[in-house]
C-alpha cells in the first residue's frame, strides 16, 4: 500500500470549542505513531539537467561527437563520485545535424521543454551565434567548448567559452609564421561560408602586416567544396613562403593534397579547425611539415592530461582529440560552478561560472576574464610522420 496510512481518528465531543469534532488523547497517539512508522515514500533527489547542442551528424559531426564524448566522460566521473549536492548530472543531448538554423531550434526545445539548468555547446562559431541569443534571452548559462568567434560572448553575460579567441590564435600563428618560420610572403584561402574562417583571416592579416610582411594573394572557397584547382592555380605564380588556410579539416586536407599535386612545396599553416585525426587520414603525407594553432595535445606530459587521455582511451578505445578535451573541460567547469552555486538558480550558476579562476583543465589552466572568455595558453602544433607534435606553447 503506497502513501500515508491515515491514522487520524476524529472523535465527536464537547472539546474546548464546543461541539466541534475534537482529537482525543488516544487519537493523538495514533497520529504520532502513524507519522513515525507509516511507509512514507522518499522522493528521489532530482537530477541536474544539462542541455547539449552538438553536430552529431552531418559535415562537422566529428567535432560534435568528440565534444559529446568529452561531456559523457566528465559527467560519468562526477556521478560516480556522488554527483553535485547529492544529485546526478543528466545530459540531454540534441543533434543540430550540422545544418544552419537547427541549433536555434534545439536550444529552444532544451530550454522550454526539458527545463535544463545550463547549456553546453555549440562547437562551431556560426551555430553558436544562432543559439547564444536564445540562451541569453532565457537567462540560461551557456558554455561553448570550441566556438572562437569574438562576437559570441558579446551576446551577453550568460555566455561563456573555454577556448581561446580567434583574435588570439590569429595573432599567434601570424607571429609564428613571421618569426619561427621566417615567412615574408603569404597567400590565404578563406572559407567564406564560416564566420570562424572569415574572422581568422582578418586577425591574421592585421598581425602579419603589422610584422611588415606581405599578403601576396587571397582566394576563397566554401564549406563542402572538393575541387580547389582554380584557387591553387591563382596562388602558384605568386610563389608564397606559406599558405594560410583558416578552415576545417575536411576541406583543408583536400586543399593540401591537391596543392602538393600542383607542385606546392611550402608548408601550409592553419588553426584549431584542423585538429582532427581525419586531417592525417585524408591528407596523408601531404600534410607533413604543416603547422596549426591548437588548445591541446594528447602527448602533453602533464599529469592531468595523462590521466584524462588514459580514461578516455579506456572508455572510447581511441585517443582524445582537441574537441574531446575542450568538451571535457567545459563540462567539468560547469559542474564545478554548479557545486559552488544553487543548482536550481540559473543566476547563481552564472555568477559561479564568472568567478572561475585557475581551473586545472586538460587544455591548460582556465580563468574567465571580465568578458567571460577563457584566458589560457595556445599551442602551435606541427605534423611529423603523420603525428601531431607540440612545436611551441605560447602564453596569453
Amino acid at each position: 500500500m503506497s502513501g500515508f496510512w491515515n491514522p487520524i481518528i476524529i472523535c465527536k465531543g464537547t472539546g474546548p470549542f464546543g461541539s466541534v469534532p475534537a482529537l482525543q488523547t488516544r487519537g493523538f497517539w495514533i497520529i504520532l505513531c502513524g507519522l513515525l512508522f507509516s511507509p512514507i515514500p522518499l522522493k528521489a533527489q532530482e537530477p541536474v539537467r544539462i542541455g547539449e547542442v552538438s553536430p552529431l551528424t552531418g559535415g562537422v559531426s566529428q567535432f560534435g561527437i568528440s565534444s559529446h564524448q568529452g561531456y559523457l566522460l566528465a559527467f560519468e566521473d562526477l556521478n560516480k563520485a556522488g554527483g553535485i549536492h547529492g544529485s546526478k548530472l543528466e545530459l540531454i543531448s540534441e543533434d543540430n545535424q550540422s545544418k544552419p538554423g537547427q541549433s536555434a531550434t534545439v536550444v529552444r526545445k532544451l530550454i522550454t521543454q526539458d527545463k535544463v539548468s545550463a547549456l553546453l555547446g555549440d562547437v562551431t562559431s556560426s551555430a553558436t551565434l544562432e543559439s547564444a541569443p536564445i540562451a541569453q534571452q532565457a537567462r540560461i548559462p551557456m558554455i561553448t567548448p570550441s566556438a572562437t568567434n569574438p562576437r559570441i560572448t558579446e551576446v551577453g553575460n550568460f555566455i561563456f567559452r573555454v577556448c581561446f579567441l580567434d583574435k588570439f590564435q590569429g595573432q599567434v600563428i601570424a607571429r609564428y609564421a613571421a618569426g619561427a618560420l621566417r615567412a615574408s610572403r603569404i597567400a590565404i584561402m578563406t572559407d567564406i561560408k564560416q564566420d570562424y574562417s572569415v574572422d581568422l583571416t582578418r586577425f591574421f592579416k592585421d598581425e602579419f602586416v603589422r610584422e611588415e610582411r606581405t599578403i601576396v594573394r587571397e582566394q576563397s572557397y566554401s564549406t563542402g567544396d572538393t575541387d580547389f584547382r582554380a584557387q591553387l592555380s591563382s596562388i602558384r605564380p605568386t610563389k608564397p613562403d606559406l599558405v594560410f588556410v583558416p578552415g576545417y579539416y575536411q576541406e583543408v586536407s583536400l586543399i593540401i593534397r591537391q596543392a602538393r599535386q600542383y607542385g606546392f612545396k611550402m608548408p601550409f599553416i592553419g588553426c584549431d579547425g584542423w585538429a582532427n585525426q581525419a586531417l592525417l587520414d585524408i591528407g596523408g603525407k601531404a600534410v607533413d611539415g604543416c603547422y596549426f594553432t591548437n588548445h591541446f595535445s594528447p602527448d602533453d606530459p602533464a599529469p592531468t592530461v595523462r590521466a584524462f587521455v588514459s580514461a578516455y582511451q579506456n572508455k572510447f578505445g581511441s585517443a582524445p582529440d582537441t574537441f574531446a578535451a575542450l568538451g571535457y573541460d567545459a563540462a567539468r567547469i560547469l559542474a564545478d560552478a554548479i557545486g559552488r552555486a544553487d543548482p536550481a538558480n540559473r543566476m547563481s550558476i552564472r555568477d559561479a561560472l564568472a568567478q572561475t579562476s585557475g581551473y586545472p583543465g586538460v587544455t591548460g589552466k582556465i580563468s574567465f576574464d571580465a568578458s567571460r572568455n577563457a584566458s589560457k595558453p595556445a599551442l602551435v602544433i606541427t605534423i611529423k610522420d603523420l603525428k601531431f607534435e607540440i612545436a611551441e606553447r605560447i602564453a596569453p
